[in-house]
């Protein structure tokens, strides 16, 4: 109860303690609403992100069409989904053709191991451990089954947890497709949000020119990063399914990884190279290898093509953004933390001199 003397003179609560009241109220609100829209916020952050990277070519698509607005966005929403869709179902079934493969052989007892070449004691950190284990595969694989058993069933567990985990991926990246479809349709709309929405948060002058660097952000790490980690994926897809390479849409995967984390696709475009040198002639294995260092190095010259044009933000904040995002969310985290990560720095960089000018000008 409100003791007597904090009451005024006809008995109403002080100014104070209803103040507070309507503070825990609008608080209650708030994050109630949070709580609604949470499973959303990731869908329609990639939305806005894939929305600002790809307006300039959406406008180009816009203007071929006559400037037929909803005639633009189907065809944008069209085009994008068939971009998504394509490579994932040849990715998937890559990896179960080769898995089922190998099943099939194994329950037949016709899976065979080919011995390894004395080549691969080379290999770096890995070579005696990796020809051990294979040369002891080649020579009885039931036994080497059995032998790494508890592991194999390990392994088995997590590429089943991963395979679901790409399906909601998939999901998501056709959701948000379309949510930036929808942005890019009503773009005047959501840019003028945009500037009310800074000019609200820091001041009326500002509200412009946060919006302009929060697209010009947002554009170069989606091209400049995530736009050289796709093309080279894209890259390392082709010269492997070329080459025939096992599970090749999961060492895509992983390329895709390294190259959105700032490291270089020959790690695991290196161990393919060696591999082929196992099963293919001298000729091809060597085109294969030069090709696999011109893939890994094509980001000496893509960088000044598509990062060039913004805003040069440090690596390690990428790098960070892109990890810390992959843990968080998984796969679309990668993608999603890079960007976001690196908007957050370069408000917070533009904010600190923004104050340092009121400063001295003060």
């Amino acid at each position: 109860m409100v003791d007597s003397s904090e009451r005024n003179g006809s008995g109403a609560i002080p100014s104070s303690i209803e103040v507070a009241i309507r503070l825990g109220l609008i608080t209650l609100l708030a994050v109630w609403c949070l709580l609604i829209v949470k499973p959303f916020i990731l869908p329609v952050m990639w939305g806005v992100i894939i929305a600002v990277a790809v307006y300039p070519l959406f406008s180009r698509l816009k203007s071929a069409l006559g400037g037929k607005n909803k005639l633009a966005t189907s065809v944008y929403i069209v085009l994008a989904l068939a971009i998504v869709i394509t490579p994932t179902v040849m990715i998937s079934g890559s990896l179960v053709d080769t898995a089922q493969a190998v099943v099939d052989k194994y329950e037949q007892g016709t899976l065979t191991v080919n011995p390894p070449k004395e080549s691969v004691k080379d290999w770096p950190l890995i070579g005696d451990e990796v020809y051990g284990v294979w040369t002891e595969a080649s020579n009885n694989l039931d036994a080497t089954v059995n032998k790494y058993k508890p592991q194999l069933q390990k392994f088995s567990g997590q590429i089943v947890t991963t395979a679901a985990g790409a399906g909601s991926t998939v999901l998501i990246f056709i959701f948000s497709i379309i949510i930036s479809g929808i942005l890019m349709a009503n773009a005047a709309g959501a840019y003028n949000f945009t500037v009310r929405l800074f000019s609200r948060l820091i001041n009326d002058k500002e509200g412009v020119a946060y919006t302009c660097l929060s697209r010009d952000t947002i554009r170069s790490i989606a091209q400049g990063v995530i736009g050289i980690a796709v093309i080279q994926a894209v890259l390392s897809a082709i010269g492997m399914y070329i080459m025939d390479v096992p599970a090749w849409g999961l060492w895509t995967l992983l390329v895709l990884v390294l190259a959105i984390v700032q490291l270089p696709p020959i790690l695991v475009m290196g161990f393919v190279a060696a591999y082929v040198f196992t099963i293919a002639d001298t000729t091809p294995a060597i085109i294969f290898a030069i090709y696999a260092l011109i893939v890994s190095s094509s980001d000496v010259w893509l960088k000044p093509l598509l990062l060039g044009r913004g805003v040069a933000t440090p690596m390690l904040v990428i790098l960070i953004g892109a990890i810390g995002g992959a843990i968080l969310d998984g796969v679309i985290g990668l993608f999603v933390g890079a960007v976001v990560l690196a908007l957050g720095f370069e408000l917070f960089m533009a904010w600190l001199a923004y104050g340092e000018t009121q400063k001295d000008e003060g």
